[in-house]
């Protein structure tokens, strides 16, 4: 009987874990979809579809999933340049990238993403973030804001930034971005102040609202659309590039999202899984006339300390996300653009990691090099050339020090002169590896002895093969020796290529006799 009521007290706190991120997302999935440049309800829609086939097939209960703001400053551009529909067609080939992900089990290689990088790419999406706002104190005809207007759009940005800080204060109990939103959109209506909406943004987004509205005005969802675009290359074309940086980030903040989510519950989530419905979720959403999402890590957090750590809590917060739709959609159109943009700062402030400042005095420079210069690409291009420059970049460098730790010591064994690696022997190292080596005045016997080395590619392997032309040029004699068998394996892989002959001796040493 108490396992009973233990269920059902764990079914409640999910069930209400849900309820209040359901409230904490509609502010934000607005927003986004002001951030894409498209109507309100984009947003929402995709929160609704994204949130809910995650939460039931993903690999990581608890964590929720919607419309999210370093996907949305993406799809700006597109949005302005083509339109749309173009949009919901790269949503899908977004949706089929990630599909491929999971069921080609690629999403540990997230593992292979440095700290300083990660550091650098969240700093920098907080400033795109920002500067993505920045729009929104401009009229319908692209000029700045003045007088009036200007102090009455920074009045209600100012207000709803306070609020939501002094809320949490008094209580708890209710999302504060909500209610601050709530409390300013009343008070903007009980005033009288002539504030820019969301209806009016709205109705300069494109002529998207018949389309996300019946003609009665009642709300609904979209039905099944697919995306009115020409299906040959040119569309591919257009839309491909998106799409790959759709991917990469989308992927990549869902399963940095799990990781975290792991750490703190000490539970290990399914990242392929999770890509597998993350990609469906976004193909279902592209073909439904949304903008796609992917993990939100503080709607995540609020759920999971609120208790939701399970399947209940996010579909839930689906669910009720979708209640608010069909009930409160137009009262959305009443909401001031200053809240939303109020909300965006604090999203800023809360994203940028203040700390990485402090981290840096302790990095090494290369590493506060690599998280400063993800910062500049991802402001200048886009997140994910930002990603992938940084880690190659760590990666050159990490290849680079290693190569560092390739020393010969040199010994004598008899008549025999033995050149004792230490270190790996790869495509960084191969230069030292030859600078070690003097054939004409070396004995008629040479030794080299890998018992403290490895040889990793086939740069190493080609340095071999040099080595060992260059003895035999001068006449002499070489071994090597206390070859690991995997650099047994890759000299004998790559036969075809170098002038390798290698026989294994009883002793566990190779010998190659030219």
């Amino acid at each position: 009987m108490s396992g009973l009521f233990n269920k059902l007290g764990s079914f409640k706190t999910e069930v209400l874990s849900g309820v209040t991120v359901s409230l904490a997302l509609v502010p934000e999935a607005v927003a986004f979809a002001f951030v894409a440049g498209l109507h309100p309800l984009v947003g929402l829609h995709a929160a609704i579809i994204v949130g809910l086939i995650t939460a039931v097939f993903g690999g990581r209960p608890g964590m929720i999933s919607a419309a999210a703001g370093s996907l949305a400053v993406v799809m700006l551009a597109l949005v302005q340049q083509h339109g749309v529909e173009y949009l919901f067609a790269a949503v899908v080939l977004m949706g089929l990238m990630q599909l491929g992900i999971g069921i080609a089990r690629l999403g540990r290689f997230i593992r292979m993403i440095p700290v300083p990088v990660m550091l650098g790419f969240v700093n920098g999406l907080a400033i795109v973030i920002g500067m993505a706002q920045m729009g929104q104190f401009k009229t319908a005809q692209n000029d700045w804001l003045t007088g009036m207007d200007l102090y009455t759009m920074l009045g209600v940005v100012g207000l709803t930034m306070a609020l939501i800080y002094l809320i949490p204060r008094f209580t708890k109990a209710v999302p504060a971005a909500l209610t601050s939103i709530i409390l300013v959109s009343l008070g903007v209506i009980w005033l009288g102040l002539d504030a820019v909406t969301v209806g009016d943004r709205a109705s300069v987004q494109g002529g998207l609202d018949l389309f996300f509205f019946g003609s009665d005005a009642e709300p609904q969802l979209n039905g099944f659309h697919i995306p009115m675009v020409p299906f040959n290359f040119e569309t591919l074309a257009i839309i491909f590039p998106y799409a790959l940086v759709l991917t990469i980030i989308g992927t990549t903040e869902s399963l940095l999202t799990m990781t975290l989510i792991d750490d703190i519950t000490q539970t290990r989530g399914q990242g392929n899984r999770e890509c597998v419905a993350l990609g469906a979720g976004n193909l279902l959403a592209g073909m439904f006339g949304t903008m796609g999402g992917c993990a939100l890590i503080g709607q995540s957090m609020i759920n999971v300390r609120s208790g939701g750590t399970q399947r209940w809590s996010s579909i839930t917060a689906a669910l009720g996300l979708l209640l608010i739709v069909l009930v409160a959609a137009p009262l959305i159109e009443q909401v001031p653009i200053g809240a939303l943009v109020g909300l965006m700062f604090v999203v800023v402030i809360a994203t940028f990691e203040w700390s990485s400042l402090n981290i840096m005095r302790g990095m090494s420079r290369t590493d506060a090099f690599v998280m400063v210069l993800v910062t500049v690409l991802t402001v200048v291009f886009d997140l994910a050339v930002a990603v992938v420059a940084g880690v190659v970049v760590a990666a050159l460098v990490f290849a680079w020090r290693h190569a560092q730790y390739l020393h010969v010591e040199i010994k004598q064994e008899g008549e025999a002169r033995v050149y004792e690696l230490h270190g790996p022997l790869f495509f960084v190292s191969t230069h030292n590896f030859g600078q070690a080596f003097e054939p004409q005045h070396d004995p008629d016997h040479v030794i080299v002895d890998f018992r403290y080395s490895r040889v990793y590619d086939h740069s190493g392997i080609e340095a071999i093969d040099n080595l060992t032309k260059r003895y035999l040029k001068a006449g002499k004699h070489l071994t090597l020796r206390h070859l690991s068998p995997e650099c047994q394996k890759l000299l004998k892989n790559a036969a075809h290529l170098v002038e390798v002959n290698v026989s294994e001796d009883p002793h566990y040493h190779v010998s190659l006799n030219q």
